[in-house]
């Protein structure tokens, strides 16, 4: 693993106080490892360290360890959560992983809190757990769209708090990524979908109606960072409009974060010998 003069995640850590992501450069790429070819060679090195580490959290796991890891994803249509998973959760195994994706409330999930069908996705020990998206759809939309009243957004946010810090305590790190990219980018990366003929599943017409309230989104977005970015659990702007460096930075914040778990394997609760002795012994 390549050392850096500080971690990534201080590099990428969300400022305390009030966020501007107008100050935010979504093209910026701090603390690469070089040009775009360097940058995905190191990743690749990154995700064959991730592995090695995420085959020894679930093996703590399957043993009664209660420790896990959780990947949350937000940013808006187009950001790259789904190249995120393709390309940096998709380098461990996937026995090791759970992936979620929370699409618009079905009409049982409606008639519980907000955060009833989030807590049933959360990993279990030993598994690394990714959000698509996740529990701040509800403060992000509800806000812009006027579904929640202001004071139940306020309220939501506290709850998300309270949430948070519950899972630290239980054992989960969380490690939230908001991939920052510019309007501009996103207005490119839908013009290839409509292009593309093998993309164009992907393409929503809706989108181009959420870009007429992307300012809206955008403060809403600072509004949920400040509010919600603790020194336990602290959001992590991630420049995304160059997929190379969005793929990588998410790996490595990943990689840091399972590095300082230091995870091992398990001591054997048997005589490793004696096992050993009786395969040797049995008649074949």
């Amino acid at each position: 693993m390549a050392t850096t003069r500080t971690s990534l995640r201080e590099q990428l850590r969300a400022p305390a106080g009030p966020v501007s992501l107008a100050d935010i450069d979504p093209r910026g790429t701090p603390d690469a490892p070089g040009d775009k070819d360097a940058t995905k060679a190191q990743m690749t090195a990154d995700g064959a360290e991730l592995a090695s580490l995420q085959e020894r959290l679930y093996a703590e796991g399957v043993s009664g360890g209660p420790r896990r890891v959780l990947l949350v994803l937000q940013g808006m249509d187009t950001s790259g959560k789904g190249g995120v998973i393709e390309h940096v959760v998709g380098a461990v195994n996937p026995q090791g992983v759970s992936i979620t994706s929370f699409k618009k409330p079905t009409p049982e999930e409606l008639r519980h809190g907000f955060l009833w069908r989030v807590r049933r996705a959360v990993p279990g020990p030993g598994l690394l757990g990714v959000f698509d998206r996740s529990h701040y759809e509800d403060v992000l939309i509800g806000r812009v769209r006027e579904l929640a009243t202001p004071a139940v957004v306020e309220r939501r946010y506290k709850e998300i708090v309270r949430f948070e810090d519950q899972l630290t305590e239980s054992g989960v790190t969380i490690v939230k990524c908001m991939l920052h990219i510019s309007r501009w980018e996103q207005k490119q990366r839908l013009l290839a979908r409509l292009d593309d003929s093998t993309k164009r599943w992907k393409f929503n017409p809706g989108d181009i109606d959420e870009r007429a309230l992307w300012d809206d989104y955008q403060r809403a977005y600072e509004t949920s960072i400040e509010r919600t970015s603790t020194q336990t659990n602290p959001w992590h702007v991630v420049p995304a409009d160059r997929k190379w460096y969005r793929n990588w930075a998410v790996g490595r914040l990943l990689l840091e974060a399972v590095t300082d778990l230091a995870p091992r394997f398990p001591q054997a609760d048997y005589d490793v010998a004696a096992q050993r002795d009786r395969l040797i012994d049995e008649a074949d």
